[in-house]
């Protein structure tokens, strides 16, 4: 059973989505965050054929990243020739970590490493309203059943073009629209530490993912596994919970 849709049917539609939402709203121009990686890289492609690469601003920020993320998202934004901005956020994180650990004895685990997504969030709509543009995600659909994303993060956006599209479909229209293959055949990667990688964390492969998705089908403790990360993050899906007064309060 085939679980992928065209590529080119894909992007036609989404091109046109984006039209639509951008007029809707009375904007033109987009700002996104590029990090090298494949999801950040067809949504770039896909407003920049949308709106036209001069309306796209991909924004570089590293946080003590590693070298290929620059370098693969400079590559990227050459081949769209779309606008760049380069903002470091190291200095950034290191003041506001130290902070922390003064005040109230530091964070660790993902809660220390969340932070930068975070930072990033913040840093994409100060550019968004000083240049008036909408904030775009590359969250793809894998991630977002899984939870495999940042709570007011990577997720904090006001579109997100790719969100039903599975991880097999964001590479086939990688491929459609020709981004460069380093950044095609680099392992999924949230950057949050040196080594990290989407499938291991998760623990499932985004072929098992897809596949699962698309048909319920899965090896048992692969199934499980994607069950227990759905209802655990069920919070990151949800808007924040109102308290509604009944009307003879």
């Amino acid at each position: 059973m085939e679980i992928y849709r065209n590529p080119r049917k894909i992007t036609e539609y989404l091109t046109a989505w984006i039209r639509e939402k951008f007029g809707n709203a009375g904007m033109k121009s987009a700002v996104l965050g590029i990090s090298g990686g494949v999801d950040s890289a067809v949504l770039a492609a896909l407003l920049a054929r949308a709106l036209g690469a001069e309306n796209v601003i991909g924004v570089m920020m590293p946080c003590h990243s590693m070298s290929i993320d620059e370098e693969y998202a400079e590559l990227l934004a050459k081949s769209l020739g779309i606008k760049t901005i380069k903002t470091d956020l190291s200095a950034a994180y290191d003041a506001l970590t130290a902070e922390y650990e003064k005040s109230f004895g530091g964070l660790s685990g993902l809660a220390y490493a969340n932070i930068k997504p975070r930072l990033r969030m913040a840093t994409l709509y100060a550019i968004a309203q000083q240049r008036s543009c909408l904030v775009c995600g590359g969250g793809n659909k894998d991630e977002i059943t899984f939870g495999y994303f940042t709570k007011h993060g990577d997720s904090g956006v006001d579109l997100l073009p790719l969100a039903d599209l599975l991880k097999g479909e964001v590479w086939a229209v990688a491929k459609y629209l020709g981004v460069p293959r380093q950044i095609i055949d680099r392992p999924p990667t949230a950057a949050l530490w040196e080594g990290q990688t989407d499938e291991k964390e998760m623990g499932v492969t985004y072929a098992e993912l897809d596949r699962y998705i698309a048909t319920g089908e899965a090896r048992p403790e692969v199934k499980e596994r994607i069950e227990r990360a759905k209802r655990c993050s069920e919070h990151k899906r949800a808007f924040a919970a109102i308290a509604k007064l009944p009307e003879n309060l």
